[in-house]
C-alpha cells in the first residue's frame, strides 16, 4: 500500500482556493479550485419545480445547500443522503453546515433503499412530492454509485406507488368503506382471523398464474388424495381465483383469501356452493363473497386511509386483525401464511407474468372464458391482452422469456421489498418472475411440504354464542352512534345546528372525503372547514351513508 493510500484510508480535507476539497479511497471528491463555487453552479443549473424532493448523493460539506433551499418551493425539499460512514462523520463535523433548523433539509447516512422510503415518508408523508431530481453537488458519489442509483430509483419507485394508491383510494375508497359498513353485521357471528394457527406446519401460498398447473399436479402425484384438509403434513392457502382450479383436481385448500372489492370476482365461486372451505376476506370486499362457500368467514382490515373509524372499531372490540395493504390478493395470502404459522412457506403460481398462451392456470375462470370463446376467428392466444401497449418482455425464473405489464410487475416489486427478508419463504421455479426469495426445484418444495412438524391447531371457534350475542349488541350500539353522528353534522352543514366543533367532526366523518382527489393518499390531511366547495362535497356524501348505517341495524 503506497503512503498515499495509507493517508486516504479516512477523508483528508485539501485546501482550496475557496473551500475545501477532500481526498478519501484514493480519490479527490472535490474541485481543488473552487468546490463551492462548482455546487453553486450545478444548482442555478437545476430545474425549480414544484413537488419535488432533491435528491443530494455524499454532500460532504454541503457547499450548494443554503442556494437549493433558497431557490425551491416551499412543497419541494432536499435529502441529502451519504452511504459511508466515514464521509457522514465528515459532514456533521464540518463548520457552517445547514442540516438543522430547516424543515425542508434532510441528512441521512443509509444504503438501505427501504429504510430510505420509510424515512422520507415518516419526515415529509405520502403524496408530498411529484418527482425525483438528483443533484450531483460533489464527487462523493463516485464511491457508490451503483448504491445512489439504487436508492434514487427506489425513491421514484416509492413516491409512484403512493401515487397510484391514492388514484386507487380515489376510484374505490367510497365502495371500499360502503362494503366496510355492509360487512360489519357479520362480525359478531364470523369466526375470528386470530382462531385460525398453522402452528410449525410447512404453508403452501397458491396464485393463479400458469405455473399452478404444474404444482398442483405435482401435488397430486406426491401427496395422493387431498381431498379433506386434515391429515396432510402441510397447510394450503389459495387466492380464491384458483379455487376452480383445485377443485377440478379435488385438493381442498385450508384457508382461501379474497380482496376484491368489485363483482369481477364472483365468478370465482360458480359452482362451488357447497364446498366447504375456510375463507379470509377483507373487511372492505364485495359482501356477497361471505355468501358463496356457506362458511362464516375470517374477517382482516387492510386500512386503505388513515381513518377514525378504524380507530373507533378497534376501541369498541369490532375491528378485525389488520394487515398491511398490499393491493393484490397473491401478496396478502403470503401476508397470511406469515401471520398464521411458522413454519416454512413455500409459493406457487404467484408468477406475475404470462405467455402468448397462458394467462392463468387451468379451470380459472379466465381460463374457461377463454375456453368458451374459442371460435375458428378466435384462439386461445389472447393477442389483445399480449400485445396491449405497455406490456413488456421479461425473462422467467427459469430463464424463459414470458410478459408482464407495469401493474404486475409493481407487485412483483413490492413482494421483494415486503417478503425478501422471510428467510422461511421459499418461491417455485417456474415460468414466473422472480420474487427476490429463494428459488426451489418443484421436487425439493415438495420435500420441504414433507418436512415433519408439531401438529398444527386446526381452525376453531374461539367465542361463545354469549360472546357472539354481546358483540351484536356493542355493534349495535356502535352503528347508531356512527349514524347519529351524521345526523348532526348534515344538521350543521344546513345550518340547523350552530357549527360547534365543526373541524373535529369533519376528522371523525374521514371516510366521508377520503376518497376525495385532494385527500386520497394525503394520510388524512383535508381542506379546511372554511373550503365552501369541499363542505358542499361533504354534504353531499352524508345521506346515502346515513342510509347504509340504517341498513346495517
Amino acid at each position: 500500500m503506497s503512503d498515499r493510500e495509507r493517508r486516504d484510508e479516512k477523508p483528508r480535507r485539501i485546501e482550496a482556493r475557496r473551500g475545501f476539497s477532500v481526498s478519501y479511497r484514493g480519490k479527490t471528491l472535490l474541485s481543488l479550485i473552487d468546490p463551492a463555487g462548482q455546487a453553486e453552479r450545478a444548482v442555478d443549473a437545476a430545474p425549480v419545480m414544484s413537488r419535488t424532493l432533491y435528491f443530494c448523493p455524499s454532500p460532504l460539506y454541503g457547499y450548494g445547500i443554503s442556494l437549493l433551499l433558497g431557490r425551491i418551493r416551499g412543497d419541494s425539499a432536499v435529502l441529502c443522503v451519504e452511504a459511508d460512514e466515514s464521509l457522514m462523520a465528515l459532514s456533521l463535523a464540518a463548520p457552517e453546515t445547514p442540516w438543522t433548523g430547516n424543515p425542508s433539509l434532510a441528512l441521512v447516512r443509509t444504503a438501505d433503499a427501504a429504510a430510505l422510503c420509510a424515512f422520507v415518508r415518516k419526515t415529509w408523508g405520502s403524496r408530498r412530492f411529484r418527482r425525483v431530481t438528483v443533484l450531483r453537488l460533489s464527487g462523493g458519489w463516485r464511491l457508490a454509485p451503483d448504491v445512489y442509483d439504487a436508492l434514487a430509483g427506489a425513491l421514484r419507485q416509492d413516491i409512484a406507488v403512493d401515487w397510484a394508491n391514492a388514484m386507487t383510494v380515489v376510484k374505490l375508497g367510497r365502495r371500499f368503506i360502503r362494503n366496510a359498513i355492509r360487512n360489519l353485521p357479520r362480525i359478531p357471528r364470523s369466526r375470528p382471523l386470530g382462531s385460525l394457527s398453522f402452528g410449525s406446519a410447512p404453508a403452501l401460498v397458491l396464485g393463479a398464474g400458469p405455473s399452478l398447473d404444474r404444482v398442483l399436479d405435482g401435488l397430486s402425484a406426491a401427496f395422493g388424495d387431498l381431498s379433506g384438509i386434515g391429515g396432510r403434513p402441510f397447510r394450503i392457502i389459495c387466492v380464491d381465483t384458483a379455487l376452480e382450479a383445485l377443485k377440478e383436481r379435488d385438493i381442498t385448500p385450508d384457508l382461501a383469501v379474497a380482496l376484491e372489492s368489485q363483482h369481477w370476482n364472483l365468478r370465482d365461486f360458480v359452482g362451488l356452493g357447497s364446498w366447504e372451505v375456510p375463507v379470509a376476506m377483507d373487511l372492505s370486499a364485495l359482501p356477497a363473497t361471505s355468501e358463496t362457500l356457506g362458511a362464516h368467514p375470517s374477517f382482516f382490515v387492510t386500512p386503505w386511509s388513515p381513518l377514525r373509524l378504524f380507530d373507533r372499531l378497534e376501541e369498541a372490540g369490532l375491528l378485525p386483525e389488520a394487515l398491511p395493504p398490499l393491493g393484490s390478493v397473491g401478496l396478502t395470502a403470503a401476508a397470511l401464511a406469515r401471520r398464521l404459522g411458522s413454519g416454512p412457506v413455500v409459493l406457487g403460481g404467484l408468477d406475475f407474468a404470462f405467455t402468448d398462451g397462458a394467462f392463468h392456470a387451468r379451470a380459472t375462470p379466465g381460463h374457461r372464458e377463454r375456453l368458451r370463446r374459442q371460435s375458428r376467428l378466435s384462439g386461445l392466444i389472447n393477442a389483445g391482452v399480449a400485445f396491449r401497449r405497455g406490456v413488456i418482455p421479461a425473462a422467467a425464473k427459469n430463464g424463459a422469456p414470458v410478459r408482464t405489464d407495469p401493474a404486475m410487475k409493481g407487485y412483483r416489486d413490492l413482494f421483494e421489498r415486503e417478503f425478501a427478508r422471510e428467510s422461511r419463504f421459499h418461491d417455485i421455479a417456474g415460468p414466473g418472475l422472480p420474487l427476490g426469495i429463494k428459488t426451489l426445484s418443484l421436487d425439493d418444495a415438495l420435500g420441504l411440504l414433507k418436512t415433519p412438524s408439531a401438529p398444527a391447531l386446526p381452525p376453531k371457534d374461539v367465542e361463545t354464542r354469549a360472546d357472539a350475542a354481546r358483540k351484536e349488541t356493542t355493534l349495535r350500539g356502535f352503528i347508531r352512534r356512527e349514524r347519529d353522528a351524521l345526523r348532526e353534522l348534515r344538521d350543521i352543514l344546513t345550518g340547523t345546528l350552530p357549527p360547534d366543533n365543526l373541524e373535529e367532526r369533519l376528522d371523525d366523518a374521514g371516510y366521508l372525503w377520503a376518497h376525495f382527489p385532494e385527500c386520497a393518499g394525503a394520510e388524512g390531511r383535508r381542506p379546511p372547514a372554511e373550503d365552501v366547495s369541499f363542505l358542499k362535497r361533504v354534504r353531499a356524501e352524508i345521506d346515502p351513508f346515513i342510509g347504509l348505517w340504517e341498513q346495517a341495524l
